[in-house]
């Protein structure tokens, strides 16, 4: 999985941002032992529809990839995500969340 370097992590605000169309979607995060707490995924109604949020969720779970970061995603929208793939991602989850998430 390749970063898209459109998708900047702003490490001072603990946030990836995506500017699309004078819109900014984002994920907020907290900087944990071993990993990133993924708190928040939002994307403006404006841009609703378009896959944001899962080029979001792809890039984010490629950083954590390639910084050897877990994650605890506490959004909703990334937990979901991560059910739905978990072949590809299930590995990215820390170990106590794995339970969280039905993948143990």
């Amino acid at each position: 999985m390749s970063l898209d370097n459109e998708i900047k992590d702003l490490e001072d605000a603990k946030r990836y941002e995506l500017h699309i169309d004078g819109h900014v979607a984002y994920v907020e995060y907290n900087n944990v032992a071993g990993g990133r707490l993924i708190s928040k995924t939002v994307v403006p109604e404006a841009l609703e529809g378009r896959g944001i949020a899962s080029r979001l969720a792809k890039h984010v779970l490629a950083d954590l990839r390639e910084k050897g970061l877990k994650i605890l995603p506490t959004c909703t929208f990334f937990a979901a995500y991560i059910q739905k793939h978990p072949e590809e991602y299930g590995d990215l989850v820390q170990d106590g969340y794995k339970v969280v998430l039905g993948l143990k």
